[in-house]
């Protein structure tokens, strides 16, 4: 009978860790994320990108050469039957600097959003509105949230098949008005691993369906056509997010970056 070697869940953990501490300290360097003195608010939704996300980087802040300051924020938007106790207490055993901030964007999205419509994009602007004025408020120098790199490859496609544009999610952005600095440190990340850490670590995740808005999404027909892409060809989410580190402008057909029309053959002499 032949013997059957078992890996144990803590070996298990301590390998996908340091996988994936690795790709976001990567991401983090690669991209500038993280500067000497910053205060990095991060955004906690109670999801398990979020709570990986805040795991890592509470794991960076210990071994990093830098210092920096982590404040967890969770938004309480007041959707029916969120666990308000969830967060506090997690956050208080880790005893991890937090905010709750508490605003009532479900009522008003529902106000607003036809019965039947997706509510999630009004959603998230409201959301975002109101963690740059708290980022502002605590004087946090980057705000960090959890998009992982399939996050990212499937916003490539939702803008390439419902916008007509070739644009994805960037590791780093400046808001809008100029005044913040956003940071995706999981941006190397898959999701699955993501997630098969989040089981290993317990997290007490908290359900983002909620709102009853989730099922129909536009983005859950890009993931479900993603992964069966991955299945047939493992390594293709891989490079495709390559893709994006790599790209060649005089290739493409944007005369707004390439210049086109001056393109002219070199003439003989």
């Amino acid at each position: 009978m032949e013997a059957t070697s078992t890996v144990s869940p803590g070996k298990t953990l301590k390998k996908l860790q340091a996988r994936l501490r690795g790709q976001v300290g990567r991401a983090i360097r690669d991209y500038g994320m993280i500067a000497p003195g910053d205060r990095v608010m991060v955004c906690l939704s109670g999801g398990k990108d979020s709570y990986t996300l805040l795991d890592l980087l509470l794991v960076l802040q210990r071994s990093a050469p830098i210092n920096f300051e982590i404040l967890a924020v969770n938004l309480d938007q007041k959707q029916p039957g969120f666990p308000q106790h969830i967060l506090p207490e997690y956050l208080e055993r880790l005893e991890v600097p937090y905010r709750i901030v508490e605003e009532d964007t479900y009522s008003t999205v529902t106000r607003v959003i036809p019965t039947g419509k997706t509510l999630c994009g009004l959603c998230s602007r409201l959301r975002r509105g109101i963690l740059y004025r708290v980022a502002t408020e605590e004087g946090a120098t980057k705000v960090a949230l959890g998009h992982h790199r399939d996050d990212i490859v499937e916003t490539l496609f939702l803008n390439m098949f419902h916008a007509g544009k070739l644009k994805a999610m960037p590791p780093k952005l400046i808001s809008d008005d100029g005044q913040h600095v956003v940071i995706r440190p999981l941006a190397y990340c898959p999701e699955a691993d993501i997630a098969r850490y989040a089981e290993l670590r317990s997290f007490p995740i908290i359900p983002c369906n909620l709102c009853g808005s989730q099922e129909n999404l536009q983005r859950a027909q890009i993931k479900q056509m993603l992964q069966a892409w991955e299945c047939d060809s493992p390594g293709r989410l891989d490079r495709l997010f390559s893709s994006l580190q790599n790209v060649t402008l005089s290739h493409l057909a944007d005369s707004q970056l390439y210049d086109f029309l001056g393109l002219e053959a070199q003439k003989i002499k």
